[in-house]
């Protein structure tokens, strides 16, 4: 069984994941941890609850998810996975930062591609990569069959979706991902956004507006 812990980090009140079973093998999702504090209590958790980090994932290469990558990879040896298409959009996050005053450290460039379809596997679990674009280019959601839920990134939000005014981003193309692969999960299935609290496919499709 997978636990999914999170911790709200940064200046846009990103939500990192760390993700772990029996096996104490855990993977770090979006690590948006800025600045000395955030890291340290990072650290601090997977050292408390003796994990073993042996994967780093993006779901999308936005700035405010890819804040603390350089930090996680070189702390805990793991190379970055993503999809191909977000590749551009982290490499340049330095530069778009500059223009809102934040210092972000720059990524190293992933060692592994994940596409649909793809298995992340880790300790005793297993996530499927499915491909949710929309909100960028490359976005993309990782599901548990197993524990029922899905970690979707900056896709779909407790009774909103993510923007899709940013470089990347389009309108239909999201609401199709969120109906094509996200619905279809079911409406038990739990929902862990990029922000903001923790929802399900059964409230979105009856609650959110924009759906």
């Amino acid at each position: 069984m997978i636990t999914v812990t999170y911790f709200t980090f940064g200046p846009f009140q990103e939500n990192t994941y760390i993700l772990y079973d029996e096996t104490q093998e855990c993977i770090v999702v979006d690590p948006g941890c800025y600045g000395r504090e955030e890291k340290k209590e990072l650290v601090d958790f997977i050292e408390l609850n003796k994990l073993r980090v042996v994967k780093l994932i993006n779901t999308h290469g936005h700035i405010d998810h890819m804040l603390g990558n350089n930090f996680v990879a070189g702390k805990f040896n793991v190379a970055l996975e993503m999809n191909e298409h977000d590749v551009k959009l982290l490499l340049a996050a330095p530069t778009y930062g500059q223009m809102w005053g934040i210092a972000a450290e720059p990524s190293p460039e992933p060692g592994n591609l994940l596409s649909e379809g793809d298995r992340v596997k880790f300790g005793n679990s297993v996530l499927e990569v499915l491909f949710t674009p929309g909100h960028s280019e490359g976005s993309i959601s990782f599901y548990s069959r197993e524990d029922d839920f899905v970690i979707a990134g900056d896709v779909l939000f407790n009774g909103s979706i993510g923007r899709t005014d940013l470089p990347g981003g389009n309108f239909d193309t999201l609401i199709s991902s969120i109906k094509e692969k996200l619905f279809p999960l079911g409406d038990d299935c739990k929902v862990y956004s990029g922000h903001g609290p923790v929802t399900t496919i059964g409230f979105e499709k009856e609650f959110n507006p924009f759906l």
